[in-house]
This record gives structure tokens, sequence and C-alpha cells, in this order.
């Protein structure tokens, strides 16, 4: 595909809607290739990934801070938990479900999203925000004092999102893609439970 990046006078223009494109689908063919060589690798660094980006857009948008202020250190534990954590873990679960409920019609697609949301979701969000205070450097008291205030509000706030973007998931993408899928809407999602896991 060949694209024009002058003017209407023929002068030089920045890079046009048609370039940024193709760039796209040049970087969605390249993770393409990437999955299917090495899809665990692949699901780890973007889990990890983009729970840095939900990290920096909590701290940024969120919390204000301002580039001066970005707690750097926050942000790579939270990556650290991304890569080690919830990439792992949410992988592994996906391949167990594919397993336990087959199938790929809407049916499937429902209960594949109810057994994810009635017991997966609330041990995964309670182990997430666990690690988060771990990591943080809280005492186990102090850990569940924290669980005990945040968690209910977590788990329904998850509740409010995650149970239609499940059943697509489900229904619609292929199981290799779906930790992808889910880490991009995350980013929104993690920004949110970032700022939860690191409120004291």
């Amino acid at each position: 595909m060949k694209c024009s990046n002058t003017d209407y006078k023929g002068r030089q223009a920045g890079p046009t809607t048609c370039e940024k494109g193709v760039r796209m689908a040049s970087l969605w063919r390249s993770y393409q290739v990437l999955m299917t060589k090495r899809p665990w690798t692949v699901q780890l660094v973007t889990a990890g990934s983009l729970v840095g980006v939900g990290d920096v857009i909590s701290q940024q948008v969120f919390e204000r801070r301002g580039l001066a202020h970005h707690n750097v250190q926050r942000t790579a534990k939270m990556m650290s938990i991304g890569f080690f954590f919830v990439g792992p873990v949410v992988g592994s679960w996906y391949k167990v479900l594919d397993r336990l409920v087959v199938g790929g019609t809407k049916s499937a697609a429902m209960k594949k999203m109810l057994v994810d949301q009635l017991f997966f979701a609330p041990c995964f969000l309670g182990a997430f925000l666990g690690i988060s205070g771990a990591l943080n450097g809280l005492t186990v008291e102090e850990n569940v004092t924290k669980l005990k205030r945040d968690y209910t509000d977590a788990l329904i706030s998850n509740y409010y999102l995650w149970p239609a973007v499940q059943i697509a998931n489900f229904y619609f993408i292929p199981l290799q893609h779906r930790l992808a899928v889910v880490q991009i809407v995350a980013v929104a999602w993690n920004s949110y439970l970032t700022w939860k896991a690191n409120k004291m």
C-alpha cells in the first residue's frame, strides 16, 4: 500500500493516517508472529507491560503526581506483579477454563464468564491486593486491615466492568489472544486497581 505524505501544494508533511495505519498493521503482524513462536513469553511481557501502563496512568491521572514526583519504584513493583503473577495466573486460568467449559457457543461463553467471575475473580483480586500490600512493605496485620477496607469495593467495581468484557472475550476471541484482550481493556482497570492497591 502506497501512502502520500505531501500536502495539497506538494510540500512534505508529517506521517499520514495511512502511514500510521500501515505501521499499526505491521506491528500487529509482528505481534501475531511472536504469539505463534513464543505465546507464553509474549503473554507475560504483555501482562507486565500493561499493568505498568496502568500504574503510570494511576499516578499521573488519578493521583496527579506529575512526572517529577512519579514513583518509578512503585511502577516497577506493579510491573513485576504483572510479569510474575497476573500473566502466568490469568494465562493458565484461561487454559483450564477452556478445558472445564468446552465450546465456543453463546451458552459456553456465558458459563465461562460465570465460572470466571464467581470463582476466579474473587480469589485473584484478593491475591493481587495482598501481593501488592506485601511488596509495599505492609505487615500481615496491616495487609489484612487493608484487604478488609478495600476488597469489597474493588470486587463490586470488578462486577461493573468484567462480566460483559468476559462474555465477549470468551465468545469472539481465540484462546491465545484472550489474555492480551483482557489486558488492553484492563489498562483502565489496572489504573484503578493499582490506585486501590497503593492507597494507604
